[in-house]
């Protein structure tokens, strides 16, 4: 399995075989012809299930990633070894559900099951931002290195979010879950993304490492966005994951300030463009008139000097 699924699976717990929802189960075994033939295709893919898409909470507050990155120097600082170890700071963020998706119509699907599951969220939510805050350091096994989510209310909002989004994608026919209890995290080194660490004699993350971060606050992000991501497809630029689409949760969120703006920007540069050129019009009017004006005028100036030849003759 290519590494980038390792990662997330070594994030998330060994994935299990995820029940499909007992109704649509039922009603599919009655059926005959193609959906007899989904069904059997939906059973042997349950035996070689392998994630390949997850559900991502992008991690973007920048006292957390700054504070990430400064712990990830200091470790790095004891042990250079670690290096490819560590997550890039453009890919940081919370799994909240994997799932495997085996080709274009069953991504489609699985954007149709986010873009339902946010008004379940919001439900959730009641109106309200649900702000996560991490404090300080836990690993799986010593493999992998993550910021721990504090204690706290948001907690139980966050797990009913993750079963109802769980509940939502397999109503869907889609295979999702884990076999481990959710346990939100921030991965920040996982010691699968570098294999031949184990040669050198590195089989664990050495508690040492980390010891100053231990109760070390990295601060707050709230929940405004959750992603459809690829583990397989080439990252962004950013070093984020490719994102097959989006939900924003809540009528406002942190960038609306700035779309405001962008807004505001964008009339003033029509009204001073719209200005600019009825004011040009009005020039290049004036400058046609000008000369006919003069022409005019000398011709006032003919006739009555005609007058007056014609009045000397008389």
């Amino acid at each position: 399995m290519p590494f980038a699924a390792v990662d997330i699976q070594d994030d998330c717990g060994s994935p299990d075989v995820p029940q499909a929802n007992p109704k649509r189960s039922k009603e599919e075994e009655e059926d005959r012809g193609d959906k007899n033939d989904h069904v059997k295709k939906r059973k042997k893919a349950k035996k070689d299930y392998q994630p390949n898409y997850f559900l991502s909470i992008p991690i973007t507050n920048k006292k957390i990633t700054t504070g990430i990155k400064v712990l990830q120097n200091s470790i790095l600082q004891q042990d250079k070894r670690l290096t490819k170890a560590m997550v890039g700071d453009g890919s940081f963020h919370i799994t909240l559900l994997v799932m495997q998706l085996l080709n274009e119509d069953e991504v489609n699907i699985g954007t149709d099951a986010l873009l339902e599951l946010k008004p379940f969220v919001e439900e959730i939510l009641e109106g309200k931002h649900l702000a996560l805050p991490f404090q300080g350091i836990g690993t799986f096994q010593g493999q992998v290195g993550f910021v721990k989510l504090a204690d706290g209310d948001h907690v139980s909002a966050l797990l009913e979010i993750a079963e109802t989004a769980k509940r939502t994608f397999r109503e869907k026919g889609i295979l999702a879950g884990e076999s481990r209890t959710f346990k939100p995290h921030l991965t920040f080194m996982k010691l699968s993304k570098a294999p031949m660490l184990r040669k050198k004699g590195v089989r664990k993350i050495e508690p040492g490492l980390y010891e100053q971060f231990i109760d070390h606050r990295f601060g707050e992000e709230l929940l405004n966005q959750i992603d459809l991501c690829s583990m397989l497809k080439k990252k962004q630029s950013s070093g984020y994951y490719h994102c097959e689409s989006s939900i924003v949760i809540g009528e406002k969120d942190r960038r609306e300030p700035e779309d405001a703006e962008l807004v505001r920007l964008s009339k003033r540069l029509v009204e001073n463009a719209v200005l600019k050129a009825v004011q040009q019009y009005l020039e290049e009017t004036q400058n046609k008139k000008q000369p006919g004006e003069g022409n005019s005028t000398k011709a006032e100036e003919g006739d009555r000097n005609g007058d007056g030849s014609n009045n000397n003759r008389k």
